[in-house]
């Protein structure tokens, strides 16, 4: 099973110019991004926000997202996600990501 005293993650993510998540997304988690380098918009709840170096954004769960990388270099930023604090789904007998 997982460790429960470990409740987040950090990835750094790389866009090349161009990039794109090309579909809006959501997560179960809430999830925090920090920009370290590049240019981008990124879709926070259906409005397109331009985001740049030194920009942090906070997104609720299930907040609709995407981005495209537009510039002309690459766009990375640190990913932080929680884990192990999903909220409980009123689904009788199923755990959440797994089977009854």
């Amino acid at each position: 099973g997982a460790d429960l005293r470990h409740d987040m993650h950090c990835n750094i993510v790389t866009f090349k110019p161009g990039g794109v998540i090309p579909f809006v997304e959501t997560h179960v988690m809430e999830h925090g991004l920090y920009v370290l380098e590049g240019k981008a918009v990124y879709n926070v709840n259906h409005d397109w926000v331009e985001v740049e170096a030194g920009d942090f954004l906070w997104l609720r769960a299930f907040c609709p997202q995407a981005c495209y990388a537009g510039g002309p270099d690459d766009f990375r930023y640190m990913l932080y996600k929680d884990v192990n604090r999903h909220a409980r789904l009123p689904f009788p007998g199923m755990q959440f990501g797994g089977s009854p």
